[in-house]
């Protein structure tokens, strides 16, 4: 089982004025993605939405193809949607919806049987807990339930490729890491594809990641391949508080964290050199260091 994406771009015109040059959202991105935990990091704008919903054969590409298991999925139709769920950022729902009618509502648009939905809707009401609330209004429902009744949607069918965008946006810390460790046991065998700018929620579970900043990969890897690069770049240093001005101007130096110390002093987590700030002392980088060096702005 793989998803092929072979120099695939898309490129949207100006409807109001023709004159403009075309806006180029996805530029010439090729992966190859296989079974696992698959992360789609970058800052908003990016282009990873518009990369996802092509993937999910819900917009075309202006160029280049996508491909499961070596067919095009335009060629492939109904039959690649059958094996694919998808959470988009927003999901839409009738406002008179409970939890249950809504959950069965996609369940019969996704083919299955009345004993498969409610055996499934079952168990997913259970694992993301919302059991409780299987009878209320989603209109009702806080940020964080709405968003376990998207990911629950997108997982009723069983899919084999799994399709997520910022899934964890309104999430509270413990429903991430329920979460996490929910798609970690489900990628065994299939493929999930994660998109956010929270790096955290791929970090750990990842089997490899795909960096991508203005409509293209930069780079591609698991963790640990892509955080060796940032080796001998990210060090720590105690200074005192007056001194916090003159280090955020310093060119060269990119502060990631600070910390207010017991004795007044500020620690300070930095991208830089070790001779940047006096007695500074090397740290061991993580995927959310270089994702801050790539995106400083963020």
């Amino acid at each position: 089982m793989e998803i092929t994406l072979e120099h695939v771009a898309k490129h949207f015109k100006d409807k109001t004025n023709k004159n403009l040059p075309v806006k180029k959202a996805v530029a010439d991105v090729s992966l190859h993605l296989t079974p696992g935990v698959w992360g789609l990091l970058g800052a908003n704008g990016s282009g990873k939405t518009t990369l996802m919903r092509m993937i999910c054969g819900i917009m075309k590409p202006t160029a280049g193809r996508i491909c499961y298991d070596g067919v095009d999925i335009a060629q492939l139709d109904d039959a690649y949607r059958d094996i694919i769920g998808y959470l988009p950022q927003e999901f839409g729902f009738y406002p008179e919806f409970t939890v249950q009618q809504y959950l069965e509502y996609i369940s019969a648009l996704k083919g299955l049987t009345d004993t498969q939905a409610k055996n499934r809707i079952d168990e997913l009401l259970v694992r993301l807990s919302l059991d409780d609330v299987r009878r209320k209004r989603i209109i009702k429902l806080s940020g964080g339930m709405k968003r376990r009744v998207g990911i629950a949607q997108a997982l009723l069918n069983d899919p084999e490729f799994l399709v997520l965008d910022e899934p964890t946006s309104g999430l509270d810390p413990g429903e991430r890491v329920r979460f996490r460790n929910l798609l970690s046991e489900f990628a065994k065998d299939r493929i999930v594809l994660i998109s956010t700018h929270i790096v955290p929620d791929v970090e750990y579970i990842a089997t490899r990641n795909a960096i991508m900043k203005n409509g293209e990969i930069l780079l591609t890897g698991t963790t640990q391949e892509l955080v060796s690069q940032m080796h001998g770049k990210v060090y720590q240093a105690v200074i005192p508080p007056q001194e916090l001005h003159m280090w955020e101007s310093e060119p060269g130096i990119q502060i990631v964290n600070l910390r207010n110390e017991a004795d007044g002093s500020i620690c300070l987590r930095y991208l830089g050199n070790p001779t940047d700030i006096p007695e500074a002392e090397a740290q061991n980088p993580t995927l959310e260091d270089l994702y801050l060096h790539l995106f400083p702005k963020t």
